[in-house]
């Protein structure tokens, strides 16, 4: 258990379109076996910590995530859910690419989609990750408060990321993220600080990418 409270990214295990590279927000894809098991592994890395407050996207991917790795009395949170991707919805980024080469999602956004999926920019996916951390924000970093875990998407964890640690939302292109995997946000002389990224269980059942 950490002597101050960390805040734990869990990204969920993998689904049939996240193992394909296909932009998923709204749709609901369940895991595949491969993605239930790197969900049971994040249950071996969130042993043993102290845990105040477990955090879900709505999405069933990410609340069966929270239930294989042994999260209690997890509440969701619909700030938590996937950058909207739009118009690309679906698609892959080779796809994208093909009509509008050079893209980058972290700089361009995406196009509106259909009814009720606009879009989002990185400055609005943000805006809901700004929100998050100042719902959070006090209990991080105080000595005996237990663990904050969000149990969420890769995008959407990555400009978190780059928001806790003070940085403009484009830079969550910097913090790769893999299905499966939890990564650990601290504090070093009372800054937000990156501990470890992309942790998950490796074969024979130790902890990798600590």
């Amino acid at each position: 258990m950490s002597e101050t409270s960390e805040l734990l990214l869990v990204r969920h295990g993998e689904t049939e379109w996240s193992r394909n590279g296909r932009h998923t927000s709204w749709t609901d894809k369940p895991l595949t076996a491969h993605g239930e098991r790197e969900a049971e592994g994040v249950r071996e890395l969130l042993a043993g910590r102290d845990i105040a407050l477990a955090l879900s996207s709505p999405m069933s991917r990410a609340v069966r995530t929270a239930e294989l790795a042994g999260l209690k009395d997890v509440r969701t949170d619909p700030d938590l859910h996937e950058w909207d991707y739009g118009g690309y919805e679906g698609e892959t980024s080779d796809e994208i690419s093909r009509t509008r080469p050079g893209w980058f999602l972290f700089d361009d956004g995406v196009p509106p989609g259909p009814s009720g999926h606009p879009g989002e920019t990185p400055a609005e996916v943000g805006a809901r990750a700004d929100r998050v951390l100042a719902r959070i924000g006090p209990r991080l970093g105080q000595p005996g408060a237990g663990d904050v875990v969000l149990v969420a998407h890769g995008h959407f964890l990555r400009v978190l990321t780059a928001r806790r640690l003070g940085l403009p939302p484009s830079a969550g292109a910097l913090f790769r993220l893999d299905t499966g995997t939890v990564s650990r946000l601290g504090t070093e002389h009372g800054r937000p600080a990156l501990l470890a990224w992309n942790g998950r269980v490796a074969a024979g059942g130790r902890g990798a990418g600590a």
